[in-house]
């Protein structure tokens, strides 16, 4: 037993975890110029230093001539009094400016301009959580390495690949989380790289170390065997692969020996292997929550979908929008899902964003037990508030939600404004207080959220739909439009259909705005019912 502790304590390749963390598309573009300023930066650089070297060189060339001159007759050439004059003052002067022209340090304002930009500069955790939403993506949209190696996404306008040293930087975060799932996927993919002759920094006893160990992770115990072999043949000193093989051959024998005096089932049992594919953060509603992101979901019958219809709407005879209606579509019939078009224009869109940008931080969801605002890996984006009294189009905005869902905004939440990013994403929720979390909005003194209306501000390239799990409904961002739904029943109980999720946006950037409408002021604008699923 104690050599089995041994060997296991050798069996894991040294590596560092980090937290994820999100990294807006705004920030991203800055350092997009950051990284163009540093590259004009760095190019002035060069050119100082080559026009060192161009002096450098032409004192060199005009001292070879002189010298060889003079080398040939060096009595006769210092016999003239201006050679001599001048061998002097070149020796004692002349040399010590070109040995100042030499050392001179020309990558002083490269330097300063780096160090300046550098407190921008993405940190370990940006670049473990740019790496995780990659991996996110990968599961959400049944991507193969292969495919995302490529660049081989859809909508994608500069097409990009993967080197194998990326595929294996993949693959240590993925070790860094336990998650040997991915690891041994993308480790299996810079190996493949490797085979085909891409030149790398990294080396195949690297990938071989970290796939070996993941592979055997998953109970494989055979292929953990086959690569530690292969790792051994390219460098047959490595420790840890000698330690683990001497181990594995072990474990198998002492497997063998089992085998030998159970029964054929108690056989099979013993050396099933664990079930692999199955991403460590794996949630029972995944798999429908998935598909649906990927325009999979439950299709409507044709009978429910004659019940849809398009409309104009007046907001109940509202002045505002008797002569110029709302384009109303109905989405989804139960729960009851309407998308409004060009509903807000680009000038307001932009307006709102700007305003937005300066604040946006990690989104927070309400802590249901405490109440307090936290930070979650479920929820993945930035947000900002914007109230009503500091900007007029952000009221012209939420008294054009008020006439057109007949609701009272005043009792409202502020607008949030949202930025999902690379892999940005809001998992599986509810809007509305469940009777377990009393205290959600208690802060607030205005009830519960009966309502949600959600801005598309822009369009998405691939993927960031809106989607329903409990009811199969998928709602695909559109800029300009916004989807109204209510999270309660008239009754005030809540509507558990609504349950929905944001999946991550594959390819392009998704902006969105939300007013959570809640149930104070309400009282006769949507008045209760008898029943209590109405």
């Amino acid at each position: 037993m104690i050599w089995h502790i041994l060997i296991i304590g050798i069996l894991l390749p040294q590596s560092l975890a980090h937290p994820g963390f999100f990294t807006s598309i705004g920030q991203m573009t800055d350092l997009i110029h950051t990284e163009k300023d540093l590259v004009t930066s760095l190019k002035d650089y060069i050119k100082a230093e080559e026009d060192k070297l161009e002096q450098i060189k032409k004192w060199a060339e005009k001292l070879d001539r002189l010298t060889s001159t003079a080398t040939k007759d060096p009595e006769g050439f210092v016999g003239h009094p201006v050679n001599a004059f001048k061998l002097m003052k070149r020796l004692n002067t002349e040399w010590s400016e070109l040995e100042n022209l030499v050392l001179k340090d020309m990558s002083d304002g490269f330097i300063s301009n780096l160090t300046i930009q550098r407190q921008y500069f993405p940190n370990d955790e940006d670049q473990v959580g740019a790496a995780k939403a990659l991996l996110r993506l990968q599961d959400t949209y049944n991507l193969d390495t292969d495919t995302i190696s490529k660049g081989n996404l859809p909508g994608v306008k500069h097409k990009s690949f993967l080197t194998a040293e990326d595929c294996f930087e993949l693959g240590k975060v993925a070790y860094t989380e336990a998650d040997y799932y991915h690891t041994e996927l993308w480790m299996e993919q810079a190996l493949r790289q490797l085979d085909e002759g891409e030149i790398s920094t990294i080396d195949k006893v690297s990938v071989l170390d970290y796939l070996s160990y993941a592979v055997y992770q998953q109970g494989d115990l055979d292929k953990a065997l086959l690569l530690t072999k292969k790792l051994l043949e390219l460098d047959p000193e490595h420790q840890r692969a000698n330690g683990n093989l001497k181990y594995f051959e072990y474990i198998m024998a002492k497997e063998k020996d089992v085998n030998k005096s159970a029964s054929d089932d108690q056989s099979d049992q013993k050396t099933t292997p664990k079930k692999k594919g199955v991403a460590v953060d794996y949630l029972p509603e995944r798999q429908k929550y998935e598909m649906l992101c990927r325009g999979e979901g439950i299709k409507m019958t044709p009978r429910r979908q004659k019940k849809l219809f398009c409309r104009y709407h007046d907001g109940n005879r509202n002045p505002k929008f008797i002569l110029a209606p709302a384009k109303q579509e109905d989405e989804w019939d139960k729960p009851r899902i309407i998308r409004f078009h060009d509903i807000i224009s680009d000038a307001e869109i932009e307006i709102v964003k700007d305003l937005a940008k300066p604040r946006l931080r990690r989104a927070t969801i309400s802590n249901p037990i405490t109440g307090d605002l936290e930070t979650v890996h479920y929820r993945i984006s930035k947000s900002a508030w914007l109230s009503g009294y500091e900007n007029p189009v952000v009221s012209r905005i939420n008294m054009r939600i008020q006439d057109l869902t007949g609701l009272d905004v005043s009792t409202a939440e502020e607008l949030q404004v949202a930025n999902y990013g690379v892999g940005g994403q809001y998992e599986p929720h509810f809007d509305f207080a469940r009777k377990d979390e009393p205290d959600a909005f208690k802060e607030l003194g205005t009830g519960n959220r009966i309502a949600t209306w959600l801005f598309y501000m822009s369009d998405v390239s691939a993927g960031g739909a809106t989607v329903f799990p409990e009811v199969g409904a998928s709602v695909w961002p559109k800029k300009g439009t916004a989807v109204f739904w209510y999270n309660l029943f008239a009754s005030g109980e809540g509507d558990y259909s609504t349950r929905h999720a944001a999946c991550p946006v594959l390819v392009g950037n998704k902006w969105v705005s939300n007013k959570w409408l809640h149930e104070r002021g309400q009282e006769f604008r949507r008045p209760c019912t008898l029943s209590e699923l109405e």
